[in-house]
């Protein structure tokens, strides 16, 4: 029962960071129909911005609370991430709006390994120590222990997932998106601007996929060029499992993409004495999406206009 109560934790803080990164794709698909394949490396880019702007504020403010340093960091990576993923939408992706699908397909994938390049280039290859800036000692629950990194984890998420639903149902940039998913040209006859919504929605995208590379790098203590390679896949997975374009569906996706990776390598690191476990924690993802795609194409909740943003 422990192990069991350990791994239900251990998935539910990577399914929520699953949960933030699917809603980057579910909102771009949703509004013009496009995956973007970059979006793992808006993460990563993140996560390295925060990384180095810690080492900025611990040298410049020695006395400062790791709290602060984290939240501070964090407002920076968010803030370079909108920039970037802004930038791309407006060079790379806008000017491919109107053309066949596989064109902007294949300018993603472009994107996504230009971008792994240029965060090598600019913070060299090697793996990054992530500071540590939250007290280290866990917290025991019902045999299972937490950590307070990964309660930060659960609530950044939880705070950010309620903002963005209420962004989306409750405000007029919400709508702007809900009505420009729906049907651009008649949103914009109503004076709805599709490309500015086009851009809050990359931007919005941006803002969340900056908040899970910090707490990505921050649970797992490392920091990598190439880190958002596979976090971008299987959020992807979950976008899909739970119903692209749906943003119920991707959150739904992401918690039980997290809880089904967690429970089954668990289980099978406990069978086999710790030996496979972590070696067959990645296939469950791609398990997952093949058996989604063959019973249930349109995912668990399915695709929902008015829910697209």
């Amino acid at each position: 029962m422990e192990v069991l109560l350990q791994q239900i934790i251990n998935g539910l803080v990577l399914g929520s960071m699953y949960a933030l990164i699917a809603l980057g794709y579910t909102m771009v698909y949703g509004i013009i129909q496009l995956i973007n394949f970059a979006h793992g490396e808006v993460l990563m880019v993140g996560a390295l911005t925060a990384w180095s702007a810690i080492g900025l504020m611990q040298a410049g403010m020695p006395g400062a609370p790791g709290w602060l340093i984290l939240i501070l960091a964090m407002v920076i990576a968010c803030v370079v991430a909108a920039a970037l993923n802004f930038v791309i939408e407006k060079v790379a992706y806008r000017p491919l709006r109107n053309s066949p699908r596989l064109a902007p397909l294949i300018t993603a994938i472009g994107m996504s390994i230009l971008l792994q390049t240029l965060a090598m280039i600019i913070w060299k290859p090697n793996y990054k120590p992530f500071p540590t800036l939250l007290p280290s000692a866990p917290f025991n629950v019902g045999g299972a222990v937490i950590t307070p990194t990964q309660i930060m984890i659960l609530s950044v998420t939880a705070v950010s997932l309620a903002v963005l639903m209420y962004l989306v149902h409750y405000t007029r940039i919400g709508r702007a998106m809900r009505a420009t998913a729906e049907n651009p040209r008649v949103a914009g006859l109503m004076g709805v601007k599709p490309d500015v919504v086009i851009s809050a929605t990359f931007i919005i995208g941006a803002i969340l996929a900056a908040i899970a590379g910090v707490m990505y790098a921050s649970n797992y203590g490392t920091a990598q060029h190439t880190m958002g390679f596979l976090p971008g896949l299987k959020a992807f997975t979950a976008a899909v499992f739970g119903g692209i374009g749906n943003l119920g569906g991707a959150v739904l996706g992401g918690i039980l993409l997290g809880l089904i990776e967690a429970i089954g390598s668990g289980y099978i690191g406990s069978l086999t004495g710790g030996l496979l476990g972590s070696h067959y924690t990645d296939i469950f993802a791609f398990i997952v999406l093949i058996v989604i795609l063959t019973l249930r194409p349109s995912g668990l909740l399915g695709e929902r206009v008015a829910d697209r943003a």
